[in-house]
Order: structure tokens, then C-alpha cells, then sequence
């Protein structure tokens, strides 16, 4: 006996065996009861989902002699069986894909004039019309807004916006909607019982997910799986067999999420991927779950939810441990890297990444509203061993020597590599009224002196005599040049090169190296006592300005220098010079 795959033997030849489009097939029934008939109508809608069936039981219903009282075909007349065994000459189908040229549609018109030898009406049902070149269609136009009058056309396509206006405007619509979940496991329910299978209910709900709205895809799907299930449909057979993702893994993702268990998320997506399957499938089905989570939630969005009702109960008994702000957040996160995975050159960071930051989102608080956020710090990711420790270092109370001055936790920076810090303690400082913070950004120019502001005696004395190194006076004097701006980087870079010296007890030496430097200096002389008085925290300090060449040694070397050097460590520069007769070196 000839086998005959499922989406052909259980083709529906009724309307009443039409499944998932009940509006459109009893649209049609009515419309022969009444005996109204448009001259041409237009089927669009996806794959799989009965327009052609819905044409070829129409155009049947069309020409039988005794149709019912509910407008379907009796089956039983001459017109009914030629159709049957498809000797039918007053139905004609054309595969526009295949038969798309202008010569194709001169023969169609030709055949429309002549009447039908039996029966009332020829039906020219034209399959996939879009792909008509547009010669073709210009050609059709004519005779699709008035056909004779024993003609019906029935154009059928699944990209409707190829169409030319003119042709959708000659023609009734009907959209095909995809097929809901449900009608498709009732159907399959059907056919497993005549075929004599056994099946899980989760079985057939899964082939019916993965057919994605096509009735034709899903029995396609259900003979491939009972032939390998040999005709015992299990849920954990169909995984296999379609290499679908276990929703289990899903469950325990959230669960260890809300645990903060970043560990085992990583383990679990390991193995995950050792199974053969992509970081991005496991991404986007982890977002759907999380939709049904959110779903579940509320008893009146729980039938959105296109599930077995054992799963259905899954999903509320997790949702009850979800705050919702943790839903809606997970969402986005997983959205997002969906949207940049096939961009990422490291997919299975990104993966990793947007693991960690599901699982970092159970520590914080709700976002308030007005839509800012809180400042919070990332839990930890693993556990450390030397968390507690820290902690407890973290925890001990900082006591001040004199319990009427505010504490002073900030040390001075080390501003020089060069220079130690001194071990020498400060002395601590005495509260101050308004003092005025110096810095070089206001630093004049060479040309013109910076007018200096006027500085009260009570508002910048600090009233502190406090001793100290050269050490610590070159510190300072380093920290200083860097915080010149870049305006006055010159002159920052010059200063740098002064190494001030310490005539005690608070005498400060600064060798210029020429009249022009010291010329500079000599204009910001008292912002620069300013500013080191409050570094070092004396207020006796006095600047000696001096101009001494030999004590500044930049270490420069000329260019003569420079290229006598090159040509010593190198012969074939000096070669190269000798050939171009270059001099000075």
C-alpha cells in the first residue's frame, strides 16, 4: 500500500474540517448558500496555514449540483466525484512561481472563454500570484476586473504586499491568520489516534511550538517524529529528535538567579553548550520562559501562555518567587544581548555576561520612582575566603587623638617618585574660617601679570608652625608644577627643573637658571608662598629667589650631539652622511 504523508491523507475536504479558520470558511459557506459571488478573491496569509485547501473546497462547493442547507459540497454528485478523483475539468490550478510569463496568462485568458461543460462555473485557482512578472499582471488586469460571467478566480499568495494595487483592488480579501497552539494539538491529537499512536500531550504541544503556526509544518514535524519514536510519542523523544533545549534548564537558570548562584549558572551553561546547542538559542528561549513567568503571574494573562496545563503550573509556582521588577529588568538584559549577539565577536562572553547580570539582579532594591536609579554596589560573584575578614577591617570604628577636631582620614599623595615621604608625624591641623583653595589654573602669562586676589590675614592664617624636611618641601614643590594647566605648561615643565633647597628652619632657595625664569617667578612669588605654606602647614616661610646656571641641569643634548652619537654607535649612518655630504657631525 502506497504511503501517503499526513498533510495530504487528513487534508481537509470540508469546511467543517477546516482547522483554525472558522471566520473565513463559514464567510465562504455562507456565500454559496446565498448564491453571492464575487468574480475573484484574494487568499493571503503564511505558510501552511489552508489557503489552497480553503480554495480547492470552495471552488468544489462552487459547482456541486446539491449542495447542503449549510453551503458545503455533497460529495455525491458528478461534479463532487470528478473533483474527488481529480478529473475535474471545470478546476484549474496554476503555479504562478513556475508559470509566470506573459504567454503563461495569454493561454489562462483563452481558457476563460469557453463555458464549463459541466457544472456552473470554471475556477482558475492561482497559487503563489505574486511571483507573476509584471508584464503578466498588466496583462490579467483586464480580465480579473471583468471576467466572463462562468468564471471565478481565486488568487492565493503568502507575500500580499507584492501585489500591484490594481490587482488587490478587483479582488475580496481574506487574511489567513497563523494557527493557535491548541488547534493545531487538537488536530494532531486526531491523526495520532487514527494512525494508532500513543503520545504525551507534552509531545504533541512541543511539535506544535516548533511548526510556528503552519498546520502543514506541523503534521510534516509529527511524521518525522513517529518515525522515530516508532509510534510511541514521548516528550523526551521529540526533544531529541528535534534538538530542542530541555525546559528544565530554564527552571533551574531562574532558580539559581534568584539565588545568586553565578557558579552554577556557568556550569549549567557549559553544559549546555557540550550538548550541541547555540548560546543565542539558550538566550532566546531563557527570554521566553521569563515572559511566561511574568505571564503566570496574573490568573487573567495565564491563557496567553500557549503551554501543556503541567507546565502552566510550573511557571505560576516560580512566578511566586519573582518580584516583578525582576522580571521586567531580566527582559531587557536578555533582549538586548538577543539584539547584539550576532555582532558580539566573543559570543560566549556576551552569554556569560548577561548570565551575571540576571543573577546581580536580585540585590538591589526596586528603582524609586521619578526614574533614578539606586547606588548600589555588585554582590560578590564567588565566595571569597577572606570576605569575613574584611568585613570586620571594614567595620572598625577610626578614633581621632583629640576627640574636638574633626578627623583627618586623607593622607597627602605622593606626588614625586623620587622623593621618600618623610616618616616625621603631622602635627594636626587647627580648624580654619574660609580658606581659599591656591591652584596654578589662574596662573599668569608671560607677557601680562594675573592681578592677585585680595586675601584677608584672618581668612588664610592657619596660625601653624609646623617643622619640615626637604624631603617633603620638593614633594610639594613637584605636586605643585602638576597642578599648573595646560595654558602654562611651559612654565610648569621649567619650574620642574628647579630643585628648591632648605635653609633652616624655614628658608626656601630657588635657583634660576637665567633673568628670564626668574623674571616669571618674581610675578607669582606670593601665590607660590601661598601655596606652599598650606602644603607644609608654616606659615613662616620665606622665599630667597637667586640666579645660579649651574645649579640648573636640565640634561639637555644638542642636536649635534645627538647625531655625533648616532653615527659613533652606528657605521652605516655615519656612512650614509659621509655620502650625502651632510656637516656638523
Amino acid at each position: 500500500m502506497e504511503y501517503i504523508v499526513s498533510a495530504r491523507k487528513y487534508r481537509p475536504m470540508t469546511f467543517a474540517s477546516v482547522v483554525g479558520q472558522s471566520t473565513i470558511a463559514t464567510t465562504l459557506q455562507n456565500a454559496v448558500k446565498s448564491g453571492k459571488l464575487a468574480h475573484a478573491y484574494l487568499f493571503s496569509g503564511p505558510r501552511g496555514v489552508g489557503k489552497t485547501t480553503c480554495a480547492r473546497i470552495f471552488a468544489k462547493a462552487i459547482n456541486c449540483f446539491n449542495p447542503t442547507e449549510d453551503g458545503e459540497a455533497c460529495g455525491h454528485c458528478e461534479s463532487c466525484e470528478s473533483f474527488n478523483e481529480q478529473r475535474s475539468l471545470n478546476i484549474f490550478e496554476l503555479d504562478a512561481a513556475s508559470n509566470n510569463g506573459i504567454e503563461h496568462i495569454k493561454s489562462l485568458i483563452e481558457q476563460t472563454r469557453v463555458p464549463p461543460q459541466i457544472g456552473k462555473y470554471k475556477v482558475f485557482i492561482i497559487d503563489e500570484v505574486h511571483q507573476l512578472s509584471t508584464a503578466a499582471f498588466n496583462a490579467f488586469l483586464k480580465t480579473l476586473e471583468e471576467p466572463p460571467a462562468h468564471v471565478i478566480f481565486i488568487l492565493a499568495t503568502t507575500e500580499k504586499q507584492k501585489l500591484l494595487p490594481t490587482i488587490i483592488s478587483r479582488c475580496q480579501l481574506y487574511d489567513f491568520e497563523r494557527m493557535r497552539v491548541s488547534d493545531m494539538v487538537a488536530h494532531l491529537k486526531h491523526v495520532a489516534e487514527q494512525e494508532g499512536y500513543q503520545y504525551e500531550d507534552e509531545a504533541l504541544q512541543l511539535i506544535a511550538e516548533k511548526a510556528d503556526g503552519g498546520m502543514r509544518d506541523a503534521l510534516s514535524i509529527f511524521d518525522q517524529t513517529a518515525s522515530y519514536c516508532q509510534g510511541n510519542i514521548t516528550y523526551e523523544k521529540v526533544m531529541e529528535d528535534l534538538n530542542v533545549l530541555n525546559a528544565d534548564n530554564y527552571f533551574r537558570l531562574i532558580d539559581m538567579a534568584l539565588e545568586g548562584k553565578v557558579s552554577d549558572m556557568m556550569v549549567l551553561f557549559d553544559d549546555v553548550l557540550n550538548q550541541g546547542f547555540d548560546g543565542g538559542q539558550l538566550i532566546s528561549g531563557l527570554a521566553s520562559h521569563i515572559r511566561y513567568v511574568m505571564l503566570a503571574r496574573e490568573e487573567q494573562t495565564t491563557h496567553l501562555i500557549e503551554k501543556s496545563d503541567s507546565l502552566r503550573q510550573r511557571y505560576h509556582e516560580q512566578s511566586q518567587r519573582c518580584k516583578p521588577q525582576f522580571l521586567y529588568n531580566a527582559l531587557r538584559i536578555l533582549n538586548d544581548c538577543d539584539l547584539n549577539y550576532r555582532q558580539s565577536g566573543n559570543k560566549r562572553l556576551l552569554a556569560e555576561l548577561t548570565l551575571i547580570e540576571l543573577a546581580q539582579l536580585t540585590q538591589g532594591e526596586e528603582d524609586p520612582p521619578g526614574g533614578r536609579r539606586p547606588i548600589r554596589e555588585l554582590k560578590a560573584i564567588f565566595n571569597r575566603e577572606d570576605a569575613s575578614l574584611s568585613t570586620t577591617q571594614a567595620s572598625t570604628p577610626t578614633t581621632s587623638p583629640h576627640p574636638s577636631q574633626p578627623k583627618e582620614q586623607k593622607e597627602a599623595p605622593d606626588f614625586s617618585p623620587t622623593a621618600p615621604q618623610s616618616s616625621a608625624p603631622k602635627a594636626p591641623r587647627q580648624p580654619k574660617k574660609k580658606v581659599e583653595v591656591l591652584s596654578f589654573k589662574s596662573l599668569q602669562t608671560a607677557e601680562a601679570p594675573v592681578e592677585e586676589p585680595i586675601i584677608e590675614e584672618e581668612e588664610t592664617c592657619t596660625n601653624e608652625q609646623q617643622p619640615f624636611t626637604v624631603e617633603q618641601l620638593q614633594q610639594e614643590w613637584l605636586a605643585m608644577c602638576e597642578r599648573i594647566s595646560k595654558s602654562q605648561a611651559g612654565l610648569g615643565t621649567r619650574l620642574k627643573n628647579v630643585l628648591p633647597q632648605l635653609e633652616p628652619p624655614t628658608t626656601i632657595v630657588l635657583n634660576m637658571p637665567n633673568e628670564d625664569l626668574l623674571g616669571q617667578v618674581k610675578k607669582i612669588e606670593r601665590r607660590i608662598k601661598k601655596t606652599l605654606e598650606l602644603a607644609l602647614h608654616n606659615d613662616a616661610i620665606t622665599l630667597q629667589l637667586t640666579v645660579n646656571s649651574e645649579a640648573f641641569n636640565p640634561n639637555i643634548i644638542t642636536n649635534e650631539e645627538y647625531l655625533a652619537k648616532l653615527a659613533q654607535n652606528y657605521p652605516l649612518f655615519r656612512k650614509m652622511c659621509d655620502k650625502l655630504q651632510l656637516e656638523q657631525i
